[in-house]
């Protein structure tokens, strides 16, 4: 996404979509990047410098000729659904976390003072608060899909940005209750609960961060204000 037109009066408008391909002279791949020190590489993000990269309008622009000023157009466009879509894989992953914490507590070979781990009271508690807390971000996911398919999804955006900012952070208490009950083995690479975590820890901030979304649902919900005051 590129500044294409930095004078025009609408800020919306100033960006276009580039797409440039890795062996164009003047790009260089300086590295790949480590995601919460895991490696990334090859289909991951990489460090890129582009140092005086020629782009062909028609073939480097995205919508060609006709695709300049549209680049935040585009992009908006696949954001809303693709927020969804890692709202749905959390809920998977979180499901999967789940029952690994099940089959954990389970254990008959694992006691702690005599019992097994799941006769412990604070770990029943926290089984059933992961079972609710899933079935809830479910519910918000499944109310931002019927949104999107009755509205499309700038008819859905609050259901979204509810979803956007509640699964990721439901699924990473989900996962680190997990790894708790695995004790160091949690936080090891003979289970995959480190790398759940290290992945949903992005999707706090991956295609808008927390803050935005938090702050836009709030500022919808205070325009209700009038309208609860008009009614009283």
């Amino acid at each position: 996404l590129a500044i294409t037109d930095p004078s025009n009066p609408s800020p919306h408008k100033r960006y276009s979509l580039v797409l440039v391909e890795p062996k164009q002279q003047g790009v260089e791949i300086v590295r790949p990047m480590m995601v919460m020190g895991y490696d990334d590489a090859p289909e991951g993000h990489c460090e890129v410098k582009y140092n005086n990269v020629k782009v062909d309008v028609e073939t480097g622009i995205v919508g060609g000729r006709a695709g300049l000023g549209r680049g935040f157009e585009i992009i908006q466009a696949r954001l809303g659904p693709g927020r969804l879509h890692h709202c749905m894989r959390s809920i998977g992953v979180a499901n999967r976390a789940l029952d690994l914490l099940l089959l954990r507590v389970t254990d008959p070979v694992r006691k702690t003072f005599g019992k097994r781990l799941h006769e412990h009271g604070t770990v029943v508690a926290d089984i059933a608060h992961s079972r609710a807390e899933i079935d809830q971000a479910r519910l918000l996911v499944l109310a931002a899909a019927r949104q999107i398919d009755k509205h499309g999804a700038k008819g859905a955006l609050k259901e979204i940005g509810l979803a956007k900012f509640t699964v990721p952070t439901v699924a990473l208490k989900v996962v680190d209750r997990a790894m708790q009950v695995h004790g160091a083995e949690g936080i090891s690479q003979d289970q995959p609960l480190a790398y759940m975590y290290g992945s949903l820890r992005t999707l706090r901030y991956a295609d808008g961060p927390d803050e935005v979304h938090i702050q836009q649902i709030g500022k919808k919900e205070l325009k209700r204000a009038e309208e609860l005051r008009t009614r009283a």
